[in-house]
């Protein structure tokens, strides 16, 4: 029932599938003569040969002819009545084998299945559907979004503006509705006023038009948009925006912030309150060749290694773990801390060759900005001579020939950053650096995280997604946790102490041997314990901040919470 009416309403609602409707009514009316018609002449022809059969006879004879069955019963002896079945054959041939299984499938399948179709997909949520998600497209940033929020069991909802599109998001699982993003309908059927976020990652027209239609029927709910061009910033804000993020900037200053070219002091990657993450190479310095017992560095500087990077892959410390030349130590401590950590290594890793960096986009020229804050040089490598900036560092050319790279300064570069937008491209030339100049930092950008693996077996010691930076940029907006990413798939989260914790030390809970996270700071009212001891007990009106990978940071969220 529920599908006839959405079938009659599909016909009734929409002109062109009406007028459609009424050229198969007329098809089917002039069918029902032609049988009419050839039904009286077998009659007339047969009589004519003093042959008689039923009027139904006629009717059977007609059908047996035009669908080319011919079982052979009934015949004429004539030759009019030869040149009759012919003409009776061939206007069959055409009717019931071309135009009746054309019109079949135009004007009854296609739109049943449409119609099927639209039944099954929703067009609104519950009534009961609160502090949900409103997301307006699909792609790979709100897909790595999408699976974030279902890390955290938070509700949410995408608007699919295709109506093909919905019924295969829908049929994959995923919470969907259909509608237009300019049509307040849709957001009201999305509930939006028991919303708490509304995102959309659509080009800045369409944004600032979702901004403007969502802020038309609800005042409270925040919207996220993500800018284009710095431009668009205001124009998005004024016209409703919450949060307007820049994701290409961010990119671009966290690519450069991985760049240890220059020094082998401690980078800052994030903050928590007083507690800073940072990074730091021990390439050319005393540290390369120790454990982590023997360099002693909390006990020197009272930072604490959380963490080492190899070719990009994260392991939590352990005293045993081996400093090797081409490690990356994740440092947790307060400002003071990494000052005396640095203290301690200045002068170690100098390097005066400059920093090549592949692509003069957006992301590419955060990048350049984010180095020269830095005083470290650099040269930017670019086929689009018009986006060079006349400050002497561009070399115009293709990064995939040789001799263009080696103007750039390939045999002497301490590290280059590809930040082209095709991971295609990315993958290649990550390949091509690494092959040129085996002991270069590579450093590069990933669009979709299902290609972060590739980009690290193809050579790179650091990949930053594009998604996952932009997934945590609207995550942290929630209510409901704080999560940072400071580096890809490494990320800080902030927790209320769980009741199986509660009255366990961290040294009793073996969090890092069951999980990979390790407490790096513990927060009581307005104050916060960086490094906290680890014999202390832990109370449930505590907070902890964790660090770890996103496998480690869900294996906690499973056993504690």
């Amino acid at each position: 029932m529920r599908f006839f009416t959405s079938f009659l309403a599909m016909f009734m609602g929409d002109r062109p599938k009406r007028r459609n409707f009424l050229l198969l009514v007329r098809f089917l009316l002039v069918f029902a003569l032609l049988i009419a018609l050839y039904s009286v002449l077998f009659h007339t022809l047969m009589l004519y040969e003093g042959q008689e059969f039923t009027w139904f006879t006629g009717v059977y004879w007609t059908l047996t002819v035009m669908s080319t069955l011919g079982f052979g019963d009934i015949t004429f002896h004539t030759d009019l009545g030869r040149v009759f079945s012919t003409v009776v054959l061939l206007s069959g041939t055409l009717f019931m084998l071309i135009l009746l299984p054309f019109t079949f499938l135009q004007f009854f399948w296609t739109p049943w299945i449409a119609a099927q179709n639209a039944a099954r997909i929703p067009r609104q949520l519950q009534d009961d559907m609160t502090n949900h998600v409103i997301i307006t497209r699909q792609d790979f940033l709100t897909r790595a979004l999408i699976d974030r929020l279902k890390q955290f069991q938070y509700p949410y909802v995408l608007v699919a503006t295709d109506p093909d599109e919905a019924v295969r998001l829908h049929d994959e699982g995923m919470s969907v509705i259909a509608g237009d993003l300019d049509d307040p309908e849709t957001y009201e059927r999305a509930r939006v006023d028991n919303a708490s976020l509304v995102v959309s990652t659509n080009s800045d027209q369409v944004s600032t038009n979702v901004a403007a239609t969502v802020r038309s029927i609800a005042e409270d709910v925040d919207i996220v948009a993500i800018a284009d061009t710095p431009a668009s910033v205001d124009i998005l804000e004024l016209a409703g925006c919450t949060q307007v993020l820049q994701l290409a900037d961010m990119l671009g200053e966290s690519l450069a912030r991985r760049i240890s070219a220059g020094d082998a002091m401690a980078h800052v990657l994030g903050e928590f309150d007083e507690l800073l993450i940072a990074e730091a190479t021990v390439k050319h310095t005393p540290l390369a060749g120790k454990t982590l017992a023997e360099a002693a560095l909390r006990t020197n500087t009272g930072v604490s290694v959380v963490g080492v990077w190899e070719r990009g892959s994260y392991q939590a410390a352990r005293p045993e773990t081996m400093i090797a030349d081409r490690t990356v130590l994740v440092l947790a401590g307060t400002q003071e801390q990494l000052h005396k950590y640095d203290s301690l290594l200045v002068g170690f890793n100098q390097s005066v060759d400059p920093v090549i960096i592949i692509g003069a986009g957006r992301v590419g020229l955060a990048t350049a900005r984010s180095l020269e804050r830095r005083g470290v040089d650099y040269r930017i490598v670019e086929q689009d001579e018009s986006r060079d900036t006349g400050d002497g560092k561009f070399v115009a050319g293709s990064a995939a020939a040789l001799e263009v790279l080696q103007e750039a300064g390939i045999d002497t570069a301490p590290a280059v950053v590809i930040t082209t937008r095709d991971d295609d491209t990315n993958i290649y030339l990550a390949i091509y650096c690494r092959k040129l100049q085996p002991d270069i930092q590579v450093i590069a950008r990933a669009n979709d995280e299902r290609n972060i693996s590739t980009l690290h077996r193809a050579g790179t010691d650091f990949v930053m997604s594009y998604a996952s930076m932009g997934a945590s940029a609207i995550a942290n907006m929630l209510h409901h946790t704080s999560t940072l990413m400071v580096a890809e798939g490494l990320e800080l989260f902030r927790l209320q102490v769980p009741d199986a914790l509660a009255g366990q030390s961290i040294a009793e809970s073996s969090l890092r041997a069951q999980t990979g996270c390790t407490v790096v700071a513990s927060c009581v009212g307005d104050g916060i314990t960086v490094n906290p001891d680890p014999t202390a007990p832990l109370t449930r009106d505590t907070e902890i901040i964790l660090i770890g990978t996103a496998e480690g940071e869900r294996k906690f969220l499973e056993l504690y919470s």
